[in-house]
C-alpha cells in the first residue's frame, strides 16, 4: 500500500474515529444539559416543598392569615412546576408528587374553612360566656396548634353540649392539622427522592461522557499517530494537560491553563476551558456569599422570634417598675429631709429602668415583621431629615459634614425604615469619632443602583470584629445593646439591598448601602 494511500487510509480512520467522539460528546453533552435542567427542577421543587411547610407551621403558630395567601403561592408554584416537569420529561414521581399536592391543597382548603367557621362560631359564643372571659385570648391564640388541647379545655370549663359545633371544629381540625402535616412529610420525602435521583442521573451522564471520552480518545491516538505524530504530538500534550487540570477542578482547584500559541480547536477548548473555570470560580464566590446572607437571613430570623418574646414578656412589669420609679421620685423630691442615699438610689432606679426600656424598645423594633411600605422617596431629603435629626439627639457641634447629595436621585423604599438606618450609622459614626471629625455622606447612581457611601474618621473596627458586626447582640460600646446594626442589615435586606463595610483601624469606617434604583 503506498504512502499516499496509508495516509488517506490514516486520515479516514482517524476522521472517523473523531467524528464518532465528537457525536459521542455532543450527544452526552446534551444528556448532561438535560439531566441538570432535571436536577434544577427537582431542587426547585424540594427548595420550594420546604417554603410551604414553613408557612404552613408559621399559620399554625401565629394564626396570621398572611400565611395562608404564602401557602396558596407556593401551592400554585409547585403544580405549575411540576406540570411542566411532567410534560418535559414523562415521569411517574411527578404524578405522585403532583398527587400530593393536590391531596394537601384539599386538606388545607378544609382547614382555612373550619378555621374560619370556628372564629365566626367561637366570636358568637363568647356573649354568652362572659364569666369565661379570661379563656378566651388563651383559646383564640392556640386553637390552630393544639386544637384537641383546647377541645378537651372547652369541653370541661364550659358548661357546652357534647354535640356543641365549637367541640367538633376543634376535632376536626385537629384530625386535619394531623393529616395535613403528615401530607406534608410526604411532600418532602418526595421532594428530596425527586433531588436525589436527579443528582443521580446527572452523575451516571457525566460518568457516561468520561466513559466516553476514555475509551474513544485512546483509539483515536492508536490509528492516528503513525501519519500525524507531528500534529498529534502537540495535541496529545495540550490535552492532558487539560485533563489534569479538569481532574483538579473536580476537586476543586479552579486554575486556569496557559493560552496555547496555536490557536486551533484545542486551543479554542482551553480557551473554554478556562472561561468555565472563571465562571467556576465567579459561581463558587456567589454560592459562599449566598450561603453567609441565608446564615444571616435565619440567625437573625431565629433571634428575632427569640427576641420578640423576651420583649412582650419584660414590658409590662418593665412599666409598672417605670411608673413607681417616676411616683418614688416625685415624692421624695417633696421631702426636705430624706436621706441622700434614698434619693440617689431612687434616680438610679429611675434611670437604669429607662435604659431597660431602651433595650426592650431595640428588643421590639429588631423582631418586627411588618413588612415596608414602598414609595418614592427623594434620598437627599431623607438624609437631611436623619442628620436634622442627630443634632437633636446627639453632640455633634464638632462634627464636619462632607455632603454630596444629588437632588434628583430617588429610590422606592419605606421612608421611615431608610432614616431610621441613617440615624443608626450616622450616630454610630459620631460615637466612633468622639463628638470631633469629619462624616462623608455621598450618593451614587450605577447601574440601575443607588449606592449611599457613609464615612467617618474615627477609630474604625477591628478586623475580628468586621465578621460579626451584623450579628444581634454584638457590640464593642459599654451602653450599646449590640442591636443598632442588625436592625439595619434587617431593613436594607427587607428592601432587596445589599450593605458593605470597610474600615482601617485608626483611620475610619466606610458602610456602603446599596439600594434597587
Amino acid at each position: 500500500m503506498s504512502l499516499e494511500r496509508k495516509i488517506i487510509l490514516s486520515f479516514i480512520i482517524s476522521a472517523t474515529i473523531i467524528a464518532v467522539f465528537a457525536a459521542s460528546s455532543y450527544i452526552n453533552f446534551l444528556e448532561v444539559r438535560k439531566e441538570i435542567r432535571y436536577l434544577e427542577l427537582a431542587d426547585t421543587v424540594r427548595s420550594k416543598s420546604l417554603q410551604l411547610r414553613r408557612h404552613e407551621k408559621n399559620f399554625f403558630l401565629y394564626g396570621d392569615s398572611k400565611e395562608i395567601d404564602e401557602v396558596h403561592a407556593y401551592l400554585r408554584d409547585l403544580k405549575t412546576i411540576l406540570g411542566q416537569g411532567r410534560k418535559s420529561y414523562n415521569t411517574e414521581k411527578f404524578l405522585g408528587l403532583e398527587n400530593k399536592i393536590d391531596e394537601y391543597s384539599r386538606r388545607f382548603n378544609r382547614i382555612e374553612v373550619i378555621y374560619r367557621d370556628f372564629l365566626k362560631e367561637f366570636t358568637g359564643l363568647k356573649p354568652l360566656k362572659k364569666e369565661y372571659s379570661s379563656f378566651f385570648p388563651l383559646i383564640e391564640s392556640t386553637f390552630l396548634e393544639r386544637p384537641l388541647v383546647n377541645a378537651e379545655l372547652i369541653e370541661k370549663t364550659f358548661p357546652l353540649k357534647i354535640n356543641s359545633p365549637v367541640i367538633a371544629m376543634l376535632r376536626e381540625l385537629d384530625n386535619e392539622i394531623t393529616g395535613l402535616r403528615k401530607n406534608g412529610e410526604e411532600i418532602l420525602t418526595l421532594s428530596k427522592n425527586l433531588d436525589r435521583s436527579a443528582r443521580e442521573k446527572a452523575e451516571r451522564a457525566i460518568s457516561l461522557s468520561q466513559t466516553a471520552a476514555l475509551v474513544l480518545f485512546p483509539l483515536f491516538l492508536i490509528f492516528g499517530i503513525a501519519a500525524l505524530f507531528a500534529i498529534i504530538h502537540s495535541v496529545v500534550k495540550r490535552l492532558k494537560i487539560l485533563t489534569a487540570a479538569i481532574e483538579k477542578t473536580g476537586k476543586g482547584d479552579f486554575s486556569s491553563l496557559p493560552m496555547p500559541e496555536k490557536q486551533d480547536e484545542v486551543g479554542v477548548l482551553i480557551a473554554t476551558f478556562n472561561k468555565m473555570e472563571a465562571d467556576l470560580i465567579e459561581r463558587d464566590k456567589e454560592l459562599s456569599r449566598k450561603n453567609e446572607e441565608l446564615l444571616q437571613s435565619r440567625k437573625l430570623a431565629s433571634i428575632g422570634t427569640l427576641a420578640s418574646g423576651v420583649a412582650h414578656e419584660l414590658n409590662n412589669p418593665l412599666n409598672n417598675v417605670y411608673l413607681a420609679a417616676q411616683i418614688l421620685l416625685r415624692e421624695i423630691e417633696k421631702l426636705r429631709d430624706c436621706p441622700p442615699v434614698i434619693k440617689g438610689s431612687v434616680k438610679d432606679i429611675f434611670s437604669q429602668t429607662i435604659r431597660v426600656k431602651r433595650i426592650v424598645s431595640d428588643l421590639l423594633e429588631f423582631a418586627r415583621e411588618k413588612p415596608p411600605e414602598f414609595k418614592k422617596i427623594k434620598l437627599s431629603g431623607v438624609i437631611n431629615d436623619a442628620l436634622a435629626q442627630l443634632e437633636v439627639l446627639s453632640e455633634i457641634l464638632n462634627i464636619r459634614f462632607d455632603l454630596k447629595l444629588p437632588e434628583d436621585v430617588e429610590v422606592n423604599a419605606d421612608r421611615h425604615l431608610i432614616e431610621q438606618v441613617l440615624i443608626n450609622l450616622f450616630s454610630n459614626a459620631v460615637d466612633a469619632m468622639g463628638g470631633n471629625g469629619t462624616l462623608v455622606v455621598e450618593i451614587k447612581t450605577l447601574d440601575g443602583q443607588v449606592q449611599i457611601m457613609i464615612s467617618d474618621t474615627g477609630k474604625g473596627i477591628a478586623q475580628e470584629d468586621m465578621q460579626r458586626i451584623f450579628d444581634p447582640f454584638f457590640t464593642t460600646k459599654d451602653n450599646g445593646t449590640g442591636l443598632g446594626l442588625a436592625i439595619v442589615y434587617s431593613i436594607i435586606e427587607k428592601h432587596r439591598g445589599k450593605i458593605e463595610v470597610t474600615s482601617e483601624r485608626g483611620k475610619g469606617t466606610t458602610f456602603k448601602i446599596i439600594l434597587p434604583r
